[in-house]
């Protein structure tokens, strides 16, 4: 893999470089990421904050998560589309949900884990060869 990896959201008013691989790569199927994907999961990438940078207007919403975490989100205000999200009081790390569309680099963003599976969809059927927890592992 060549870095950094480039990514922009549908209207490219947002940007970000990826410097690094992902810590580790999850596909969570919590209610509130089913809302957000408006599909039965959605996939975040979590990213060391020093390994990615981001250019552009950035809009954000917070809310209290189940864990007691705040999660902050950050949108493109033009077009909607969700960039990241972090915890505040945890910054080293953030969530990028905006995934660069490259074939080349789709591996990358292939879910090592299946997270939040007590909320999963019924029709929805796991891989057999990755983690399953039913919330959040850490």
């Amino acid at each position: 893999m060549e870095y950094p990896l480039k990514g922009e959201c549908q209207c490219g008013n947002v940007s970000y470089a990826l410097y690094a691989a992902p810590l580790m790569v999850m596909a969570c199927h919590c209610r509130e990421c089913q809302k957000l994907s408006t599909s039965p999961f959605s996939i975040t990438a979590v990213v060391d904050a020093k390994d990615i940078s981001f250019t552009g207007e950035l809009q954000s919403w917070e809310r209290i998560a189940e864990s007691g975490n705040r999660n902050r989100a950050l949108f493109c205000p033009n077009c909607g589309n969700r960039i990241y999200h972090f915890n505040p009081d945890a910054p080293e790390t953030v969530k990028l949900k905006l995934k660069p569309v490259n074939i080349a680099q789709s591996q990358l963003f292939e879910p090592q884990a299946h997270v939040w599976v007590s909320e999963k969809v019924g029709w929805y059927q796991l891989p057999q060869d990755v983690k399953v927890f039913l919330k959040q592992p850490f």
